[in-house]
């Protein structure tokens, strides 16, 4: 297999017993991606339970506590993959209470498999977790109407599903939807098409996920590299080396292009790309790389690195020496305006509102200071707004002067430093952001910047 294989991110959502966990066993098994012994682990397993066929579902619920109650309850991740693509499963809970282990996996996911049991149809769960997808922003949606053996594989239920489906995905904002009907306990239309749904005409779930299109799930055209290290050796050979070492997040950069560094604003060219192999021309997102600048400037760990072609306005510096409403000022050794790259350039704002998904078991004080963590900077901040909390469930929204866990809610939030941001809807890697407790320095909300 090529090292340069595409890798797929899914997820599988839906209710409790919808067979998430079998569909997933179904596919490593028919793929032939499990080992001998962990086969082998696995029917001991069915056989001492009595079961006449072995339980696939056993190879991802991997705690002790899921499989005495037969759920899952932690996101468990499962690696393999075929000669067109590598895939990095997540099984994600049912549970509504397990809402936030959902929203971390589906955060990083190209691709979510909303699972629907096709004898019970759209159900609360299934409208939650089409949200939740939504929320994060997840590119694909892939709706498996499972168990159609328990209803005689019938094409008029599943075009009956498919089309309330389709209407509720609408009214989020979801349009890559592609719907197959499967049977995840015997194999049908998973990896092998099997012979009980030949009026099914579109492509197997395996099919489907070596083939989706996600080149265009990064954002090409803006280019945003936030600093992580500022690396000086040193040694006689490199004494007088300065790179900035970081990944790419969007977009792509060349030796010569002329970059903006904010929050500073100062303009300069990139000298030279440097990797642990050599050195390139050009490099791309998500690559980690370190660059050299051809002007001595000022830099830290935080800044952000973005194109500086044409002209544009910054939307907003507070704090950061960039006026609200007008061009970034001119510096020494910088052009006379500046702008990103394609059709966005990045926020520097101390303040701005956001959907929080809250996941410590402790409330939110709002009286409290928190530590919020964008990119690689990290800032002291205060919730200065809650406006509102959804209802997973019925997507109502509710006032809210607490956030408990797994609650989400719309707030703002003040930092003490700018940041540099886009909207997450533009780039998930600089529209995110997690909140960190001072105290305890856990994590306790995941953050999408409106």
């Amino acid at each position: 297999m090529s090292n340069t294989t595409q890798l797929l991110r899914f997820i599988t959502a839906g209710s409790v017993d919808d067979g998430k966990s079998t569909l997933i066993g179904r596919l490593l098994h028919d793929s032939k991606s499990i080992f001998e012994d962990q086969f082998s682990a696995i029917s001991k397993t069915s056989e001492k339970r009595g079961m006449a066929a072995v339980d696939l579902s056993l190879l991802t619920d991997g705690l002790q506590a899921e499989r005495e109650q037969g759920i899952t309850i932690d996101v468990a991740y499962r690696y393999f993959a075929t000669p067109k693509r590598k895939f990095i499963i997540g099984d994600t809970p049912g549970h509504e209470q397990y809402t936030r282990n959902m929203v971390t996996a589906a955060s990083t996911a190209n691709l979510v498999v909303i699972l629907i049991d096709a004898r019970k149809g759209v159900l609360t769960q299934t409208r939650r977790h089409s949200f939740l997808a939504s929320l994060v922003g997840v590119p694909h949606v892939v709706l498996a109407v499972n168990k159609m053996d328990m209803v005689d594989y019938s094409q008029e239920r599943f075009d009956e599903i498919v089309a309330k489906y389709k209407v509720f995905a609408a009214q989020l904002g979801l349009h890559d939807v592609h719907c197959i009907p499967l049977s995840a306990l015997n194999g049908d239309m998973v990896v092998d098409r099997g012979d009980k749904l030949d009026w099914y005409k579109g492509p197997a779930l395996l099919e489907l996920l070596e083939k989706v299109e996600i080149d265009h799930d990064v954002n090409t055209s803006d280019f945003r590299f936030p600093v992580q290290w500022v690396c000086r050796p040193q040694t006689d050979e490199h004494h007088d080396f300065r790179g900035f070492a970081g990944r790419i997040e969007a977009g792509e950069v060349s030796v010569g292009d002329e970059i903006t560094i904010l929050p500073s604003a100062r303009t300069t060219r990139v000298k030279e790309i440097s990797t642990y192999d050599g050195k390139l021309q050009t490099a791309f997102a998500p690559q980690s790389v370190t660059l050299t600048l051809e002007d001595e400037i000022d830099v830290s760990r935080g800044d952000m690195f973005v194109s500086a072609d044409g002209t544009t306005r910054c939307a907003n510096a507070a704090g950061a020496g960039v006026p609200s409403d007008g061009p970034l000022p001119q510096t020494a050794g910088s052009a006379s305006n500046v702008s990103g790259a394609g059709t966005h350039f990045p926020k520097v704002r101390k303040e701005f509102e956001a959907t929080l998904c809250w996941l410590s078991e402790s409330p939110l004080d709002k009286n409290r200071k928190y530590l919020v963590k964008h990119t690689t900077r990290t800032a002291k901040a205060l919730f200065s707004r809650l406006d509102y909390r959804v209802d997973v469930n019925t997507l109502e929204r509710h006032s809210a002067d607490k956030l408990h866990m797994n609650d989400i809610a719309r707030v703002a939030i003040k930092t003490q430093q700018p940041l540099v941001f886009d909207s997450y809807e533009i780039d998930r890697a600089t529209g995110s952001f997690i909140v960190i407790d001072e105290a305890s320095n856990n994590t306790v909300a995941a953050g999408m910047i409106a």
